[in-house]
């Protein structure tokens, strides 16, 4: 994640250490677990919707694994699915997390939060809550494939609110909706919301066949461009909203870049928080486990198994020294073989960024994320770079 708030505008908030403090090796990784392939809706870019919904974890089975995920000192865990207020057990298994000290958080569409689900999130300790806005009524509608979807997930915000909850959204970008990011920072403000976090387009489940539609290069920079400046301002507005973009840290350097350009004190503190954050951190800072059990570096990364919770425990797996892959994830940097991201002067800001992308292109797994925006100028790769570009 890169924070747009801290690092542009240098506004200080409550995640601020987990995102930009010193490195701490004991920490375990934040985990998404994708508790229920169950859901209500079809959405066109899920990344989590090609995987059998049968054999989902147990609560005992589930329970264990946070039991695994307190051993290894995991921060946070994500509820996610599917649609994750569809498990009958949810509660309990957030309340299971609190009693580690460990920080509970779902991602989902929002439209089944009512008044009573709100509520029990407030009892369990729930963190925060996303849910997920894919650009005004009609584009969401449509991404959702459900009619009416739009304003069931605003009121399920306005449920989470009522209740103490925290609450903010999410929008994945893409070239149907990124056009909408204007109207999306006006809904914030006309509905009093706090958070919101612009993902990137990852190539996998119903994502990949959106592939084509993708945002360009320039696109991903014009609205980058668009998010800073509304954040800032917002900030100078006196309504400072925590504003992140996410799953790709090529987003550090440009935000780096254009800060220069204007402040080059403020840019200098955001490379040393950049520096500290070491980019993309799959199977390193983050995992996944899927309702079934099965293990990956991330979310999206569904080719590549790490192991499973019913033939071996999660400490096991994630500590396991011969996993080939977990040794490369970890290594810093990491042994890139792509032209691009091999050569960059960022890696030691972006460390790759995705490599579930980078698979999904080029078919190797060390080879170049084809999301990243800069230029070959901004990375190093021409003589004539200037100096106000290198890392220092």
């Amino acid at each position: 994640m890169i924070s747009i708030s801290t690092l542009y505008c240098g506004q200080e908030l409550v995640s601020h250490q987990l995102r930009y403090g010193q490195p701490d090796p004991t920490r375990g990784p934040i985990t998404v677990f994708n508790c229920t392939q169950k859901c209500n809706l079809r959405c066109v870019h899920c990344y989590n919707a090609n995987v059998p919904a049968e054999g989902e974890l147990t609560t005992k089975e589930a329970k264990s694994l946070i039991d695994d995920l307190a051993a290894v000192k995991a921060p946070a865990i994500l509820f996610s699915g599917g649609e994750p207020t569809l498990r009958p057990d949810l509660q309990e298994l957030m309340a299971h997390a609190v009693s580690y000290g460990i920080r509970p958080t779902i991602s989902t569409n929002g439209t089944l939060i009512n008044a009573k689900l709100a509520e029990q999130f407030r009892q369990a300790g729930v963190a925060y809550v996303g849910i997920s806005i894919d650009g005004l009524k009609a584009t969401h509608d449509e991404f959702r494939r459900c009619a009416g979807s739009f304003e069931r997930a605003l009121e399920g915000v306005a449920h989470c609110r009522a209740a103490g909850v925290k609450v903010g959204l999410r929008m994945t970008l893409s070239a149907y909706n990124h056009m909408q990011v204007a109207g999306v920072f006006d809904l914030l403000v006309e509905h009093d919301i706090q958070r919101i976090c612009f993902y990137h387009l990852v190539y996998s489940g119903r994502g990949a066949e959106l592939l084509a539609n993708d945002l360009t290069a320039q696109q991903r920079r014009d609205v980058l461009d668009l998010i800073m400046d509304r954040t800032e301002e917002l900030h100078r507005s006196g309504k400072p909203v925590e504003v992140l973009t996410v799953d790709n840290h090529a987003d550090g350097p440009y935000l780096y870049m254009r800060l220069l350009q204007r402040d080059r004190q403020r840019a200098e503190k955001a490379m040393e928080l950049l520096k500290l954050n070491r980019g993309n951190a799959s199977g390193v800072r983050l995992v996944c486990v899927k309702s079934n059990g099965d293990v990956y570096p991330d979310q999206f990364w569904q080719t590549q198994l790490l192991g499973n919770l019913r033939s071996k425990r999660f400490v096991d797996i994630w500590t396991d020294p011969a996993n080939e892959l977990l040794r490369g994830l970890r290594q810093f940097p990491r042994p890139l073989s792509g032209p691009r991201c091999a050569n960059c002067r960022w890696l030691d800001i972006c460390n790759g960024n995705f490599r579930a992308r980078a698979e999904s292109i080029t078919g190797d797994v060390w080879g170049d994320d084809p999301a990243c925006q800069l230029t070959d100028e901004e990375i190093g790769l021409k003589a004539s770079a200037t100096a106000e570009t290198r890392v220092k």
